[in-house]
């Protein structure tokens, strides 16, 4: 261990941090979960993640990999292990005007990625969260504001530079080394650390974006008019409906239709929009033209002992009525837990099933429950969230790795069906046969 260590120092040239340095307590946790790590690191060079892989398959110690670090499942920390901060990899970069390809460093947020690309007036359709990781979110997958026109963001990523289990830098394409690119698309953290991805951008105008809100008592009425409406709604609306929330009023919440239309026309947004007004009683409405850099909201951190368990699921056409049916009932019971659903389908369901490791492309519908408070508070909880879920387990399929804050062999297994965890395995294999990237929804090799 020792002679590593010494290794480490000569050959590392960013930030070594041990407890009881200064910057401890602010760099061992993650955003979404404690930690006390016997090292965190934070490389300035793909030289340093180098060096930093290799100590940690040297030393056997256990590997975290933090981005953005807003995992729910607390991947971005660990007890007693390595964490390689990328953190300061967070370069952005237009690297070719004509095709809009831009370079980002695989330590960048989406909030400095808006602000880099925004007076090109270019934008990648990415989460909805400035603070959010680009690595994080893109490796598994990437629903946001713009998803049903452009896909997700996995689908914009045209190249990545890795470093591998065994501390090697390849650079992976739909030519070079494709089968590593297929499975980066999707297969989260589990074949080295992206040190650099590069995407292809579009041009974007400031966007209309904003919440429509109905009463609660309306609920069921409204989620099966929106998802009926987003069938056939331009692709270039893209919807979240966010209702039971406890800090507004739980049962009582009002039912928010959070909306992007995808252009600056007033008239085209008013015709897209008009027919979720339509679909109730509005009693709020403040759905303004905005640039899409200001769609993107910041990440809330929680309270020191405050958690948040979060569980995700997807719903193809058949199945949305009795989904939304459930989620209803659900919403309106004593002390739900707040309650979210997406719309997909357009961009993301034209991508064949095979083209990434994203396994998912046909559903309608992905729909989360996040339950929030102290640890004694969830565990009470926890029978009537698992009775939830059972309702909705006949209706329901796989699971969407960002929004799980678990990380079970069951939850794997909803992630990737068995034929797409077949061929991650085989990559798995290939670049790390070790498994030295654990933390993550996790393929054995």
């Amino acid at each position: 261990m020792n002679s590593a260590v010494e290794t480490l120092r000569r050959e590392f040239g960013g930030d070594i941090i041990e407890p009881g340095d200064a910057e401890y307590a602010a760099t061992s946790g993650s955003i979404l979960a404690p930690g006390s790590p016997a090292y965190v690191v934070r490389p300035g060079s793909v030289a340093d993640v180098q060096a930093a892989v290799r100590f940690a398959a040297d030393t056997g110690l256990e590997l975290s990999v933090r981005g953005g670090g807003h995992a729910f499942a607390g991947f971005g920390t660990n007890d007693d292990g390595v964490v390689i901060d990328l953190g300061k990899l967070a370069a952005v970069e237009v690297i070719d005007k004509d095709r809009h390809l831009v370079r980002i460093g695989g330590g960048a947020t989406w909030g400095q990625v808006t602000a880099a690309l925004a007076p090109h007036s270019l934008a990648i359709s990415s989460g909805d969260t400035r603070s959010v990781g680009v690595g994080g979110l893109t490796l598994s997958g990437g629903l946001g504001w713009k998803v049903r026109k452009y896909g997700l963001a996995l689908d914009n990523v045209v190249a990545a530079e890795v470093v591998t289990a065994d501390g090697d830098v390849v650079r992976a394409t739909a030519e070079e080394n494709p089968e590593l690119f297929w499975a980066l698309r999707g297969g989260g953290g589990n074949f080295g650390i992206v040190t650099a991805f590069e995407f292809a951008a579009h041009l974007t105008t400031d966007v209309f974006h904003g919440k429509i809100a109905f009463p609660a008592a309306e609920a069921a009425e409204v989620l099966q008019g929106w998802a009926d409406y987003l069938r056939t709604a331009p692709e270039e609306l893209t919807s979240i409906v966010n209702f039971a929330n406890p800090f507004l009023g739980g049962p009582n919440a009002p039912v928010d239709v959070v909306v992007a239309f995808d252009s600056d026309d007033a008239d085209r947004a008013a015709e897209a929009l008009d027919p979720i007004r339509r679909l109730g009683t509005v009693i709020a409405d403040d759905v303004v033209l905005k640039p899409y850099a200001d769609v993107l909201e910041d990440g809330a951190v929680p309270p020191p002992g405050i958690q948040l368990v979060t569980r995700s699921a997807f719903a193809d056409k058949e199945s949305v009525p009795d989904v939304l049916r459930i989620l209803a009932e659900v919403g309106a019971s004593e002390h739900p837990p707040v309650i979210s659903v997406r719309s997909v389908g357009g961009a993301v369901s034209r991508v064949p099933d095979d083209a990434t490791a994203y396994a998912h492309r046909q559903a309608e519908l992905m729909f989360v429950t996040t339950t929030i408070g102290p640890a004694p508070v969830i565990e009470a909880g926890r029978p009537a969230l698992e009775a939830i879920w059972a309702r909705l387990a006949p209706h329901a399929t796989g699971a969407y790795a960002n929004f799980l804050a678990s990380a079970t062999e069951d939850d794997v297994a909803a992630v990737y069906p068995a034929e797409t965890y077949e061929r991650l395995a085989a990559v798995k294999r290939e670049y790390d046969p070790g498994n030295l990237f654990t933390r993550n929804h996790n393929v054995r090799p």
